[in-house]
């Protein structure tokens, strides 16, 4: 995720290398031509410096894989995935580096551009292979009457042509909305800053990737220490030996233990605070609006609504069909308000994205200008059209790549979710509409409407297929997936735009990253969600949020008790009336409670929503005392943090999961 401004920092006329002045960029009037014209003489560079290496795309993949379990983990707790391209950035510059020192130097350099292919490379294997699992293959675990997983290779043939999809997507979308266009893109634009900053070998940038190391080993240790007893037998051990030699350094898993609320003498799951620096750095890179409003909406779940809700069902105890608004889990003892709370942040996280993506009629209609505009120029340009001809990818590889992909995903969604044939072309060919719009809302935002694209299409196939549940997640698993990839690629394709890389090259590494990403992330969700008790140990709220909208899909709101229908209804007019007052007075947005978070505070737990708006207080309050530093590390470090919790935490419960199979005990 890129701050805001940085857009300004790197241009089109800033070529990595040169040894003159280079002359200003054409206007934003200016026709393709020229643009391509000046970008190809004076930033191009792909021909005499390194860039599709061995060690570029096994770096790149290695990373990819274990970011892709890093996103997995942080889906199902939090319901977001994090971006991969900086962290991958920063981990590569240091590993290589470092294997250079234990080398005495015999490995040479590797150049920005390896490092920019092996981002594309970790980005296609870590962000756009997972998108759909955790919540799509979730919410249809969650939804089976025996709770079966889809066989492994079902799984692995949706993901890899779910991204491979989007890759191929992204082709005739690149040369429009990046070389001619020209959308910001701005986390490409902060990849690309990165990449520069750290190959400028300042003390800052070699600053930056300090703490993003030092973040990630924190983060990693953090997730050690606050796993929770009887997870995983060697560190139980561990924990108790602590105890006895020198001093616990085992932390709570809540505190208080039983939360801030009791009802009737039972706890609130996830009433407290928890022990995870994971959530508070993602507030430190959400920031207070965002984080403010989860808090003051799910304290309103918490500490208002579920004690009224719980006493109206403690007045019709024993009334014959009365059904109780708040369930009760663990074994009955503990209030699980999110269970309830989900129906109406549901209404308001899908109501809001719908309106913010039809106020945004302009973004979508420019989307499809590309079938509109010719690229072919007059015939004083045919030389040109010629060399980025042979650069760029061509139409022919689309071809190759969609009309295979298209006919496999269409059998895979009649053999694996009953889907009609006709209904399968169709899912495919809306996936091109949706990447469409998703990819141009990430050029111009760097907001990728993942979830908007997902609901889009569970409404397309409750008109087409209605009352039928399996097709409606699997339709848009496939929306969101492939809408994620060409994004995310897109995304990296402007990073190597602003650094002179060759896109042919640069596309081929994001090709060979969805099979490194597939082969990670398919056995990871098995062995970290063996059964659907382990599945709803987590929050899920990405993932309830898919399998609520199914089911309302499905069956009708008269599947809901009367509470949550009102909860729905209300959260539907909160969801529409904050864009639409924002679109009206943009000026007063800044003072506005965020609609995603007000809707994710009522599916997420309170400790959640709590540890967030804890670091987006340290982000505000560092900004105050010194936005220099605050600008500069703040990113850093909140990325190292996640990723190393994150990934602690996903390979503790896939080792919990290995040696059990093994039989040798958790």
């Amino acid at each position: 995720m890129a701050k805001n401004g940085v857009g300004s920092s790197v241009g089109l006329g800033q070529p990595v290398s040169g040894t003159g002045p280079v002359p200003p960029p054409p206007p934003e009037s200016a026709p393709p031509e020229e643009k391509d014209l000046y970008w190809f003489t004076h930033v191009y560079q792909g021909d005499r410096t390194p860039q599709l290496t061995f060690r570029a795309v096994a770096m790149g993949a290695v990373l990819g894989m274990l970011m892709s379990v890093s996103n997995l983990y942080t889906v199902l707790k939090v319901g977001w995935s994090f971006g991969v391209a900086i962290t991958s950035c920063v981990l590569s510059y240091v590993i290589w580096n470092a294997f250079r020192a234990l080398t005495g130097g015999r490995l040479s350099r590797m150049s920005i551009l390896e490092n920019n292919c092996m981002q594309s490379t970790a980005s296609a294997a870590g962000y756009s292979t997972g998108s759909t699992i955790a919540t799509a293959f979730g919410a249809l675990l969650l939804i089976d009457a025996q709770h079966r997983h889809y066989p492994w290779y079902i799984l692995g043939s949706f993901t890899l042509l779910t991204g491979a999809l989007g890759v191929f997507l992204a082709i005739p979308m690149k040369r429009q909305m990046i070389n001619h266009e020209q959308l910001a893109f701005p986390s490409g634009i902060a990849a690309a800053t990165t990449l520069k900053s750290l190959y400028s070998e300042g003390v800052e940038a070699i600053r930056k990737a300090y703490a993003l190391i030092i973040a990630l080993f924190v983060g990693a240790i953090v997730g050690i220490v606050n796993t929770g007893e009887g997870t995983l037998a060697i560190l139980d051990r561990f924990f108790n030996w602590m105890r006895t030699t020198l001093f616990n350094v085992q932390l709570p898993e809540q505190v208080p233990a039983a939360g801030f609320g009791v009802l009737n003498g039972k706890s609130l799951v996830g009433g407290g605070l928890e022990s995870s620096v994971m959530l508070i750095a993602a507030g430190m890179i959400v920031g207070l609006r965002v984080s403010l409003s989860m808090l003051a909406s799910s304290a309103l779940l918490y500490f208002v609504v579920t004690p009224w809700l719980v006493g109206i069902d403690a007045a019709h105890a024993g009334e014959t069909g009365w059904v109780a608004s708040i369930p009760l889990v663990g074994g009955g003892m503990l209030y699980h308000p999110p269970r309830w709370g989900l129906w109406g942040g549901t209404a308001v996280m899908v109501f809001s994205s719908l309106t913010s993506l039809a106020l945004q009629w302009k973004t979508v209609a420019r989307a499809f200008t590309l079938f509109r505009r010719g690229n072919a120029g007059s015939g004083d340009s045919s030389d040109l059209q010629a060399r980025m001809a042979a650069i760029e990818v061509p139409t022919s590889w689309l071809v190759a790549g969609v009309v295979p992909i298209t006919i496999a995903m269409v059998v895979l969604q009649i053999v694996a979710f009953s889907i009609h044939w006709w209904a399968g072309l169709i899912a495919v060919a809306m996936s091109f509409v949706l990447s469409m719009v998703a990819s141009r809302a990430t050029g111009e935002t760097d907001t990728t409407p993942i979830g908007a694209m997902g609901k889009v299409m569970q409404l397309f196939f409750a008109v087409f297929m209605p009352r039928q549940v399996v097709p409606n997640l699997a339709s848009a698993g496939i929306a969101a997936n492939s809408a994620s990839a060409s994004a995310d690629l897109l995304t990296d394709l402007k990073s190597g735009y602003l650094l002179g890389a060759n896109p042919r090259k640069q596309f081929l590494a994001q090709f060979i990253g969805i099979f490194f990403g597939t082969l990670a992330i398919v056995p990871a969700w098995y062995l970290m969600i063996p059964n659907v008790e382990a599945l709803e140990k987590f929050p899920l709220p990405a993932t309830r949020t898919w399998e609520a909208v199914a089911r309302v899909l499905s069956q009708g709101l008269e599947a809901l008790p009367m509470s949550a229908r009102w909860a729905a209804f209300a959260g539907a007019l909160i969801g529409i009336l904050l864009p639409v007052i924002e679109h009206l007075a943009p000026k007063a947005r800044r003072w506005m409670p965020s609609a995603m978070g007000i809707g994710l505070g009522w599916v997420v737990f309170f400790s959640n929503a709590l540890a967030f708006t804890i670091g987006a207080a340290i982000a505000w309050a560092w900004s105050l005392l010194d936005r220099r530093t605050q600008d500069t590390y703040n990113i850093p470090i909140a990325s190292g943090l996640v990723a190393g919790e994150s990934m602690v935490k996903a390979f503790i419960a896939m080792a919990a999961t290995a040696l059990g199979l093994l039989g040798l005990g958790g």
